[in-house]
């Protein structure tokens, strides 16, 4: 273990200084929710700090997101001279799931992604084989997702982005229709079955702390991290994109209490419920070599580990214990790896992972206004 162990905060992501100012954003712009009225509309007030925006219509629900892919197109750009590929095209599918996976939270059904690509400059797209991966993975990635790619913004921004890289990103409107699917936490109940999907790897959060652990590696990106695959590369697997999964959920009669995409935050993220409840994990997914490696090269131990990764967890799913077995079926039908792995419980806003002896309280994870 490393003499001087790397923390995500230190890496340069502080949720401790982020997540206050996203609080107050909420409280502004919950003062807006009410020119929805002019189209005889209005805002679901409890979707504000969860991972997607609704508000009613007449026959349906609508849920929109704004979400973008971080710093992960700089582990693509740097590992791109070790395997020969650009990996713009598992790119393209990590931001359309960033965006995907956080509009299905809400009992959505994607209809539209949008795109929004800012470059340093435009000498950008003058790589064709890297633009190519990029808009062929994109539209790829919109067919995973049951979506239609409606347009984008790919705005050249001197000064404010570095010259030869991107920022990607990205919007989506949903659907939820029929109605009964709207899925905000209100009927999660003790006694619900918790069932974890699993992840492709990081999926899109981390990458900071990532980047750092490259940094102190002799030979940074191309490090064998033990299963034959080099560290560049493993970081470079795709997103999983669930929206077909939860779709199917709904479509096989499972009563989804909740839904959590396990991003930012890591495993804290379970307790995202505005919720006085116990989330108790009794089964954990294999972290897997990649976490395992990125755990060993930081000095980090489990606590700072599960608290920011999601450690083969990609997804979770709150459903009463008697239709976790339909969620675990639908998991196996669509290939993604899925344990029974906790239950709600009374008490305090807390998870708690007992293999592990963790406790996350309540006020380690503040995303509410």
């Amino acid at each position: 273990m490393p003499d001087t162990p790397l923390t995500y905060a230190e890496s340069g992501v502080d949720y401790d200084a982020i997540d206050p100012a996203k609080v107050l954003a909420q409280r502004a712009a919950a003062g807006t929710g009410g020119q929805l009225g002019r189209w005889n509309m209005a805002e679901i007030g409890a979707s504000r700090g969860e991972s997607a925006y609704v508000w009613e219509e007449a026959e349906a629900y609508r849920a929109f997101v704004v979400e973008g892919l971080g710093t992960k197109s700089l582990v693509a750009d740097a590992t791109r001279p070790i395997t020969g590929r650009t990996h713009y095209d598992a790119l393209a599918q990590d931001t359309v799931a960033m965006i995907v996976n956080d509009v299905i939270v809400v009992g959505a059904e994607p209809q539209v992604v949008n795109a929004y690509w800012a470059i340093g400059d435009s000498a950008w797209f003058e790589d064709r084989e890297r633009a190519r991966d990029l808009v062929q993975g994109w539209a790829a990635a919109c067919e995973l997702a049951g979506a239609a790619w409606g347009g984008g913004e790919t705005p050249a921004l001197n000064g404010i982005i570095l010259p030869g890289t991107i920022d990607l990103g990205g919007a989506c409107m949903g659907i939820v229709k029929p109605k009964h699917r709207l899925t905000l936490g209100d009927r999660l109940a003790p006694g619900d079955a918790i069932v974890i999907l699993g992840s492709s790897g990081i999926h899109a959060n981390g990458l900071t702390l990532a980047r750092r652990i490259a940094e102190r590696l002799p030979a940074g990106y191309a490090t064998d991290i033990g299963d034959g695959r080099g560290y560049g590369e493993a970081l470079l697997a795709p997103t999983h994109i669930y929206a077909r999964l939860v779709a199917d959920l709904f479509e096989a009669g499972a009563e989804v209490h909740y839904l959590v995409n396990v991003t930012g935050h890591g495993w804290r993220k379970l307790m995202r419920a505005r919720r006085e409840l116990r989330y108790r994990m009794h089964t954990l997914p294999e972290p897997g070599p990649l976490f395992t490696f990125m755990q060993a090269q930081a000095g980090i131990d489990d606590a700072e580990a599960y608290g920011n990764f999601n450690m083969g967890a990609g997804f979770a799913v709150y459903v009463p214990e008697r239709d976790a077995g339909t969620v675990l079926s639908v998991a196996a039908r669509h290939g993604i790896p899925a344990w029974l792995a906790g239950a709600v419980e009374e008490g305090p806003r807390e998870v708690v992972i007992e293999p592990l002896g963790l406790r996350y309280a309540g006020e380690s994870l503040d995303l509410r206004g």
